[in-house]
């Protein structure tokens, strides 16, 4: 169960969503997942309500989501906090180039993947290992990815999502980019809302409680203090939030 949205009537909100299993269901590839209009003009209505204040915060490339949801231009973290884009439209990303995995892109052989049922998505700062069309290759995923960081200098990690394994740059996530939204407008001094669906927002989860907000866990793969069923429950809580603030906005 998610909170009452007429809970938050009387407060300063922002919101924090996730893409993949929260506002989405998952594809059978990255590729495949469509951001549909309904979806935009929700997008649309929650920004207006909530005065700007809501942020895309997604394992995606930052450019990746912009072509996703076109013609929104929203605030965005992307590659799980690796690089953000603020409210004002300025693009914070590390000078950590992605010349550093190239060594791994090469070890990480097409036949090695095909072989083992494996797709592989490059975003340039981070190498992720889908098995979501073979879901027996997990194993085999996870045994990749740590050897291609023992390949790597300091300063990678893995994380592993749903069906998915993930080297990436170490240091920043889900809640360091929530930190950094928090310090500027339209979000700042707002009570924050974060809705996620996997372990790797768990960090996104820590962080708006820190500033006393609400976290809420989208399907089952992931735990909060508040509970959404999919995708589609959280666009119908997302739906009433939107008609509840925008019917008092001043």
């Amino acid at each position: 169960m998610a909170p009452d949205p007429r809970s938050f009537l009387g407060h300063r909100a922002c919101l924090f969503l996730d893409v993949d299993g929260t506002l989405l269901d998952f594809a059978p590839t990255p590729d495949g997942a469509l951001v549909d209009d309904a979806l935009l003009v929700l997008l649309s209505r929650l920004r207006e309500a909530l005065g700007g204040a809501v942020a895309l915060v997604s394992g995606r490339p930052l450019e990746q989501i912009d072509t996703m949801f076109r013609p929104l231009l929203m605030p965005v973290a992307g590659i799980h906090g690796f690089e953000r884009r603020s409210a004002a439209g300025v693009v914070y990303r590390p000078t950590a180039s992605g010349v550093a995995l190239d060594q791994v892109r090469r070890w990480l052989r097409p036949d090695v993947l095909t072989e083992a049922g494996l797709l592989l998505e490059d975003k340039g700062h981070s190498l992720a290992l889908h098995y979501r069309l073979s879901p027996q290759a997990a194993g085999r995923a996870l045994d990749l990815a740590r050897g291609a960081l023992a390949r790597l200098a300091q300063g990678y990690e893995i994380i592993e999502g749903e069906k998915v394994v993930e080297l990436k740059p170490a240091g920043l996530n889900k809640a360091t980019a929530i930190e950094a939204f928090m310090k500027e407008p339209p979000f700042e001094g707002c009570v924050p809302i974060f809705l996620g669906d996997d372990v790797t927002d768990f960090d996104g989860f820590a962080a708006v409680r820190s500033h006393g907000g609400v976290d809420i866990a989208v399907g089952d793969r992931a735990s909060a203090r508040w509970h959404l069923q999919g995708p589609g429950s959280t666009r119908s809580w997302l739906r009433e939030l939107a008609d509840c603030l925008g019917a008092n906005r001043p």
